[in-house]
């Protein structure tokens, strides 16, 4: 989310979709009674939950945090906060690990209804939603909810900017368990202008500007992250008029990024954009077919907002849910379906609604991404700092998510087979 927001959604569009009335979930006891709901087509076997609390895994080895003084913005190889010497035989006691939530919520058994959907030719599809964090902020909570989904064999989503720290305890998490979390690095400022970090030269040739982007960030990427675990996200909200400079640019990026050993996310388009003919060009259309051939390598990084803190599905599916226009065009020219990463998801970039309302918005987000396995998650907005404090409000909502995550899952197509893109049927 850049400093300015700007809605961009264009002319192509259809009217929005009415409003839906939402059920009523005013109360804590009513979010634990929220239960997945299924796409169309693909229907969910009924299961006893447990009761017992959530399981809350515990790290074998301690990591180390070192905290860089104040005011080193402006120096070099500063990655804030900095998480330095994983490997040190002198540790530095890690701060206190937090504890799991000492109310019982009933968690699903997800192994064994794994076991049921395959024996019914399905696969299950665990809640996408995580969160986008930063520097600063307020994110009290954030590792428990880690530590629980990790506990249940859940894998997460997680993006942060500018901050090592959240992204190396969850690679850390990671590596101990197995699950496959999923979480994305991006630098957006260290010194000059962040406009230098979050977009391209447009002035320049479109492989000179790729080389010198790449530099920058590849330089930049913190050295305690796992280049091969962690998704590096190098452009933010691009100019969508650029569409044929872009895949050049990202053909070229790509090319760096897999000789280096990295895993790259392309573009992060804002709400709204592209426009289907965006990704028609040329080279836009090689860039999906190279992504698309290499699915844990490449990504696509959306953003999907609705603009409007009272009314998430607000012109669905030209805003939330326009990565089903992707799709179709991948499916029309026959390219593999890329990987998406949705790293920036919410209603405004200074606003979040109530916890009853959210989870509302985020369970209705849930089932729209589950039937598509490429759509790896969405981060919700914001828990770091700046942008009114949002981070207050997002934070509220890491405890309800934890819940919704716990006592719910949908069912998509067992690969190779894929849903179909029909908008219509996650229509809110």
């Amino acid at each position: 989310m850049g400093l300015l927001l700007v809605t961009a959604v264009t002319t192509c569009q259809s009217p929005p979709a009415p409003t839906p009335t939402l059920p009523p979930a005013n109360t804590p006891e009513a979010l634990s009674q929220i239960t997945a709901s299924p796409a169309e087509g693909y229907p969910v076997p009924t299961r006893a939950t447990t009761t017992e609390p959530y399981p809350v895994s515990t790290p074998t080895a301690e990591l180390i945090f070192t905290p860089p003084p104040i005011g080193t913005l402006d120096g070099d190889d500063v990655y804030l906060p900095y998480v330095a010497n994983p490997d040190s035989a002198t540790p530095t006691p890690l701060p206190p690990t937090e504890t799991a939530s000492p109310t019982p919520i009933p968690t699903v058994d997800f192994t064994a209804v794994r076991t049921e959907l395959a024996a019914q030719g399905l696969a299950l599809s665990p809640v996408k939603m995580g969160f986008h964090t930063g520097i600063g902020g307020n994110s009290t909570g954030l590792e428990q909810w880690m530590r629980a989904l990790d506990a249940a064999g859940i894998p997460f989503f997680l993006k942060s900017v500018d901050n090592a720290q959240p992204i190396f305890i969850a690679q850390e998490i990671m590596k101990q368990s197995g699950v496959p979390h999923v979480l994305v690095y991006r630098k957006a400022a260290q010194g000059g202008s962040s406009y230098d970090w979050n977009v391209p030269n447009y002035s320049l040739p479109p492989d000179q500007a790729a080389e010198i982007h790449w530099q920058m960030h590849r330089d930049a990427f913190p050295p305690e992250l796992d280049r091969s675990l962690v998704w590096l996200e190098t452009i933010n909200e691009v100019d969508k008029n650029q569409a044929e400079w872009l895949g050049q640019f990202a053909l070229k990026t790509a090319e760096l990024a897999l000789a280096e050993g990295f895993r790259w996310a392309a573009f992060g388009w804002a709400s709204g954009e592209p426009e289907p003919t965006d990704w028609q060009t040329p080279s836009m259309l090689a860039f999906l077919q190279l992504a698309g051939s290499n699915p844990d390598r490449l990504a696509i990084a959306l953003h999907e907002y609705s603009y409007l803190v009272d009314d998430i599905d607000h012109e669905y599916p030209y805003k939330v849910g326009r990565f089903q226009a992707l799709f179709q065009i991948a499916d029309q020219y026959g390219i593999p379906r890329p990987t998406v990463l949705i790293t920036e998801w919410g209603w405004t970039y200074e606003k979040v609604p109530t916890p009853e309302q959210a989870i509302q918005d985020i369970a209705w987000a849930s089932r729209l991404y589950a039937p598509y396995p490429e759509v790896k998650g969405a981060a919700i907005w914001f828990l770091g700092g700046q942008f009114a404090d949002i981070a207050n409000l997002a934070q509220q909502l890491i405890e309800p998510v934890t819940r919704y995550s716990l006592q719910n899952y949908f069912t998509a197509p067992q690969p190779p087979a894929q849903a179909p893109i029909q908008p219509e049927v996650y229509a809110p």
